[in-house]
């Protein structure tokens, strides 16, 4: 196994201005296991896992389709009860979803269980789950080169020092603008995110700033890169997971310490995966996305940021 996705299997029911969906495949973990799969396939970098849970409700069609893309779908255990269920709109800019309804349903009990053969992993990465789960995650997959995690302001509300002891144990941190002004203390983004790793002590800090872009921070340097502005906004749901799954891919294709030049490579890739993550709803844009349509739109990112 060389990137281990440990997070949440969902159904989405979304609402956007340009339409609606219901009980579309969705979570972080689904959403990061289709994005870093498609780029551990272009860099020829292993195989990905995913540990989840679903209810009785998962259909085979959607079991399917995520064995298809490649993914070990071995560590998805199937529960007594429903899959966890999020209903949610966009509205103005999108810039952020309004929740309308939240099932956990077996979510709420769920003990991530990580299978043997997955326990060795090159990158183990905790999506968004609360810290106690991630640092369950962490005892029992322990990787040869990083460990990441994400995370969300509803942790830095209700269980500050478990998030905080947790991201001690990591290497690299994937949280966004807002929940780094939360964590830090500071509305400053710069030294929220300086007040950040002096309290976690992580020496990679990446913060996803949403049609801003993304500032990662590094031992040689601050890296900040603009989002790819020519997409077609649909619905942003798993933007952030599709983002961190490519960087997983790409952080498993590497070795030893990781450069600034690696990160700022695989931001490139997380940034333009994201812009057609968001291109249509739920997962259908990353299922459909193919090797020359991403080049060419990381070569016009690329020219674009030249010209910058």
């Amino acid at each position: 196994m060389d990137v281990l996705i440990v997070g949440s299997i969902a159904y989405d029911s979304i609402e956007s201005p340009e339409g609606r969906v219901e009980g579309t495949l969705g979570g972080s973990a689904t959403y990061a296991g289709i994005a870093c799969q498609f780029h551990a396939d272009r860099l020829d970098c292993g195989t990905v896992g995913l540990v989840g849970v679903v209810g009785g409700d998962f259909s085979a069609d959607d079991r399917a389709t995520l064995a298809d893309t490649g993914l070990d779908i071995r560590g998805i255990e199937t529960a007594e009860g429903e899959t966890f269920r999020w209903r949610g709109s966009y509205h103005g800019d999108m810039a952020e979803a309004e929740t309308h309804e939240t099932h956990l349903n077996v979510f709420e009990h769920f003990q991530p269980k990580v299978p043997s053969h997955a326990r060795n992993p090159k990158i183990t990465f905790c999506a968004n789950l609360h810290p106690a789960l991630q640092a369950s995650v962490l005892e029992q997959a322990v990787p040869s080169r990083f460990s990441m995690l994400d995370s969300m302001n509803l942790w830095i509300d209700i269980a500050k020092d478990q998030l905080v002891e947790v991201m001690r144990e990591v290497d690299i941190v994937i949280i966004n603008d807002g929940e780094v002004r939360m964590l830090g203390e500071d509305e400053d983004l710069v030294e929220a995110g300086k007040s950040v790793m002096e309290l976690t002590g992580v020496t990679h800090l990446i913060v996803k700033l949403g049609e801003q872009g993304v500032i990662a921070f590094h031992p040689e340097g601050h890296i900040a890169l603009p989002a790819y502005t020519a997409a077609e906004l649909v619905d942003p749901t798993g933007c952030g997971d599709a983002f961190a799954g490519t960087l997983a891919a790409y952080f498993a294709d590497g070795d030893g310490d990781l450069s600034r030049e690696e990160l700022h490579n695989a931001l490139v890739s997380a940034t333009i995966t994201a812009s057609f993550t968001l291109e249509s709803f739920g997962t259908k844009a990353l299922l459909e996305l193919t090797e020359d349509s991403f080049a060419q739109r990381r070569q016009e990112y690329l020219e674009m940021v030249d010209l910058s």
